[in-house]
């Protein structure tokens, strides 16, 4: 069974301006690897609309999933959601379920329907066709529409937008790894060996990951796929490929 295919869109100025450090690559990527939706590509787009809404139809037709996050608060700069719309050709309107829950939401929390105003209804504004993405932590929702998913770009939010959305996905076998190093081998001694290994497990990603410590160099290897018998394989071969160069064979990855 082939897995499905993934990219995320991360969108927002502050990303680029570098005045927010991206919390959210990571997790998605070890959440979809877990139920077999590896995430193959990611690109950090700003907040304008021609990228965003280029960016999306691009990327929507070559991936089995687009993940999207940031660009859906309440202020002028979240434009995700109306772009996602202009993208797929359709109306940006409010969605009857998500306006009716925020309104009475904040009726109830600010005391009186004025605190719904027009800031909190772009977060209830949405392409026409979406499906709410909710989460435990706010109630304004993300959405999904066609094979892209929508979610905030608040960590906390995003990860309860994603513990909702997750069990819905069509996935395949999880993706799993397995990994060796040493301190006492470098990238230049093993790389001919290393390529020869990865000719014999063609249906691995097995990557090399150099690290620097006061005490000196070495190098971690890293199998990933949906195989746990191959990746196994692997491994030991690799681990075998370190001793013949008289390196120590440490199990798992470096811990700093």
């Amino acid at each position: 069974m082939q897995n499905p295919t993934a990219c995320l869109l991360v969108i927002g100025n502050e990303v680029l301006s570098g005045r927010t450090q991206d919390a959210n690559i990571n997790f998605l990527a070890k959440g979809l690897g877990a139920i077999g939706i590896p995430l193959r590509e990611v690109r950090v787009i700003p907040d304008v609309a021609e990228t965003i809404i280029a960016t999306v139809n691009e990327i929507r037709a070559r991936f089995d999933h687009v993940f999207t996050t940031g660009g859906i608060g309440p202020t002028h700069d979240d434009i995700t959601s109306e772009c996602v719309a202009m993208a797929f050709g359709v109306p940006w309107e409010p969605h009857p379920v998500a306006w009716a829950r925020m309104e009475a939401h904040y009726a109830q929390t600010e005391q009186g329907v004025a605190a719904f105003n027009a800031a909190r209804q772009r977060m209830a504004t949405m392409p026409r066709g979406a499906t709410l993405i909710d989460n435990a932590i706010s109630i304004a929702p993300g959405f999904s529409i066609g094979n892209v998913h929508v979610m905030a770009g608040v960590p906390r939010i995003m990860q309860a937008m994603f513990a909702t959305l997750a069990p819905t996905l069509a996935g395949g076998p999880p993706i799993v790894s397995r990994a060796v190093h040493s301190t006492g081998a470098a990238e230049g001694t093993i790389a001919e060996g290393l390529a020869a290994i990865q000719n014999r497990f063609e249906a691995l990603d097995i990557g090399s990951y150099p690290y620097y410590r006061a005490s000196g160099q070495g190098v971690a290897i890293v199998a990933k796929g949906n195989d746990a018998a191959q990746c196994e394989a692997a491994i030991a071969e690799v681990a075998e490929l370190f001793r013949s160069l008289g390196a120590e064979v440490i199990d798992g990855e470096p811990g700093f």
